[in-house]
């Protein structure tokens, strides 16, 4: 047994990204009351869309202060270890990328998240102060978590619900609808019971997802309905990179995924028609300086986007080495928050299972999505004539709100025929 640390030590929800903003506890591995050594598993966390085991950054007796699947905010102290209830230091977690990948606990700067409410649009702001509403505590749906008007509406009906305290506490911390909750309790009040019930079933609809179908659920919608979405396809010829792919992984050693390719093309492509990698802010249409591919995997927890940032400076070697990395991790449950965000542009993959052609939707907050259809041998007209060739339909699905139809094309079409003529970006691989 190791000795105990000198002072009590407050353990906080560690910030492993800069987008990362909040955790749940999905184990303690380790009880309250346990003793524990430094550098053994204490607990399993839960950010965004992956899991996360922490080690104990100190040794001593183990008191929890927080309960498994209650989400809690970056640095809010979750277990003090020491003699002493009372704590005086705390752990931090420095941002993935100040200064690499943490093997245990660190200390870093505090999170510096803007409190609840400071982002909102003018309409909103404006409507609150119609209904005498706080927006602190109003949860955000627009852009970047801002708070919309449909949002300061919602709030003003979950006011008017008849619920106990304790209920509309619970129902904050697991994320549930009180306006979807029948009160059981004196004039139909909502009790803490109504609201454990509908967290415990099983059957919810969509307003009651948890956990990582919730998110792909906000996502999905808030893409399908904030955004005027439009899908362009075409047709290319994929003979070419079907020949230039065996070359490259004959002459690297290596597996080349398609995808990688893909990754590639669209980075080139989107640092031509830097209009396609925009997102939409606060403050209008924004040009975004990184170039960071995103790509749509099919995991047993869900469907995962891992990043590859800055994919535009990567040779096709480091590219399939980070995506082989990327997606591992997301199939494990393992990503960190940064590996499943900042994503400028995002390609999904559905070839593999036969599809030709399809309308993917965008993933928020990001522009536009490719999707990549099954390489089949059609007969098409080539040469003056007819000829079986390899094709691949493309599908662009953007927002008409930041890119008009014609430029959207010109960008398809720059895909098209960087599928058909590769060697004009791998010819040098």
């Amino acid at each position: 047994m190791s000795a105990s640390h000198a002072e009590p030590y407050i353990v906080v929800m560690p910030k492993l990204g800069l987008s990362m903003t909040e955790g749940t506890i999905v184990e303690w591995i380790k009880h309250d009351g346990d003793w524990v050594n430094k550098g053994e598993d204490l607990f399993t966390f839960e950010s965004d869309k992956s899991a996360i085991v922490i080690e104990a950054p100190v040794s001593g007796p183990l008191h929890i202060l927080v309960d498994i699947g209650q989400p809690v905010e970056v640095q809010t102290p979750i277990a003090v270890i020491g003699e002493d209830s009372a704590p005086t230091k705390h752990e931090q977690h420095p941002p993935q990328g100040e200064t690499g990948q943490q093997s245990g606990p660190a200390r870093a700067r505090e999170s510096g998240q803007p409190p609840s409410g400071s982002l909102a649009s003018p309409r909103a702001r404006a409507r609150a102060r119609e209904m005498h509403l706080d927006l602190d505590g109003i949860r955000g749906t627009g852009i970047r978590g801002m708070i919309v008007v449909s949002d300061v509406e919602r709030a003003r009906q979950t006011v008017d619900i008849q619920a106990t305290p304790v209920a509309r506490r619970l129902a904050k911390e697991a994320g549930v609808d009180l306006a979807g909750i029948k009160g059981t309790g004196p004039s139909r009040r909502i009790t803490r019971a109504d609201v454990e019930s509908m967290i415990n079933r099983s059957d919810r609809q969509v307003g009651g997802l948890t956990g990582l179908r919730a998110i792909i659920a906000d996502r999905l919608s808030a893409g399908w309905a904030e955004r005027p979405q439009v899908t362009l396809h075409t047709q290319a010829d994929a003979v070419n990179l079907v020949a230039i792919r065996e070359r490259l992984g004959q002459e690297m050693s290596i597996s080349v995924p398609f995808d990688a390719l893909f990754v590639r093309i669209v980075s080139h492509a989107l640092s031509e028609f830097a209009y396609m990698n925009t997102s939409l802010t606060a403050s209008g249409v924004e040009e975004l300086k990184e170039i960071n591919i995103g790509v749509a995997a099919n995991t047993d927890r869900g469907l995962l986007v891992p990043v590859l940032h800055q994919a535009d400076r990567l040779s096709l070697a480091e590219t399939c080495q980070m995506l082989e990395r990327l997606l591992e991790r997301a199939h494990r449950g393992t990503s960190l928050p940064d590996e499943l965000g900042g994503g400028t542009f995002t390609i999904t993959n559905l070839g593999m299972y036969g599809v030709d052609a399809f309308t993917p939707i965008i993933n928020p907050p990001e522009a536009a999505i490719l999707g990549i259809g099954s390489i089949v041998t059609r007969p098409t007209a080539w040469g003056g004539g007819v000829a079986l060739r390899e094709q691949v339909t493309l599908s662009l699905s953007f927002d008409h709100r930041l890119v008009d139809g014609a430029p959207a094309a010109r960008f398809l079409a720059r895909v098209r025929d960087l599928v058909e003529q590769p060697t004009e970006l791998f010819g040098q691989e």
